[in-house]
């Protein structure tokens, strides 16, 4: 009686492990994509925009054409719920309406992310000619002494900027901006573009892509970047991954293998956009 139930329920595990085989083996046997699907925001200059002026955009051409793929995007603001109503949006009678995230944190928790496929860090950023001229490190503005105390450095709050000040007793000299912004067209850049530019503030800390982009189109100064290196309790470089949704690991390996064989000429978009680039250790990728 014991070895005929034994064998009854060794019987219906097999029976559930074939059925969770059979719908992973199905979930990889998707027809075979017609277009390279990218889940985009269209206004979040630097990485992406309806016009196809970011670098999120130009890697994603890239991929496409090795995939010898049509590119297309499905669009939506990148705000609260991004991943919810972009890559895991699905309709019951339809299919998903994008298939990657070009730019997601390494580990982030919502996707399956690869490997990374760069890393930058925040970086110190004032116009040359003004107050600041000869500052090359976080170290260079921390020695300039009494005088930080009349410089607004402007930073976007619940950022490693903000820590950072805390961090160095600089709270009053921070002039605080808000990360989340309800304006469908707000540009994380305006921040050095308009306020840096016009004196309003002396200094900005921000993530690189976004100074060194600025930096890059900026007119009315010289605007100068000061990649700056993480310290015990402030975290500045992060690492950048691609996400796709859990269960396409086919998917996942395809994308990490087009990373891999591409990675030098992301990198050159990257450059070609002035985005701070650094190592595990923080230090500057020439």
């Amino acid at each position: 009686m014991r070895s005929s139930a034994l064998r009854r329920a060794l019987r219906t595990v097999l029976c559930g492990a074939l059925l969770l085989f059979g719908s992973s083996v199905h979930a990889e046997e998707a027809p075979e994509r017609k277009a390279f699907r990218v889940c985009s925001d269209p206004a979040n200059l630097p990485f992406s925009n309806e016009a196809g002026e970011g670098f999120e955009n130009r890697i994603a051409e890239l991929l496409a054409a090795r995939l010898g793929l049509p590119l297309e995007y499905y669009y939506f603001p990148q705000r609260i719920n991004f991943v919810r109503n972009t890559l895991r949006f699905k309709l019951p009678s339809e299919d998903y309406r994008c298939d990657i995230i070009i730019g997601v944190p390494v580990g982030f928790e919502q996707v399956a992310a690869t490997g990374a496929y760069f890393r930058s860090t925040y970086a110190l950023v004032y116009a040359k000619g003004r107050k600041l001229d000869g500052v090359q490190s976080a170290q260079d503005l921390l020695a300039l002494g009494e005088r930080l105390k009349s410089l607004r450095i402007g930073v976007y709050d619940r950022s490693p900027a903000t820590a950072w000040i805390a961090y160095h007793g600089l709270v009053d000299s921070g002039v605080p901006y808000r990360m989340l912004n309800a304006r469908p067209d707000f540009y994380p850049g305006e921040i050095l573009e308009k306020d840096l530019v016009a004196g309003e503030i002396d200094a900005a800390i921000v993530w690189g892509p976004v100074a060194g982009f600025a930096a890059r189109r900026v007119t009315g100064a010289e605007l100068v970047v000061v990649p700056l290196k993480s310290e015990p309790g402030v975290k500045f470089d992060f690492a950048v991954a691609m996400g796709v949704r859990f269960g396409e690991t086919a998917w996942k390996q395809t994308i990490e293998t087009l990373i891999a064989e591409n990675q030098a000429q992301i990198l050159q978009i990257l450059r070609e956009y002035r985005v701070p680039l650094v190592d595990e250790n923080g230090n500057p990728v020439p």
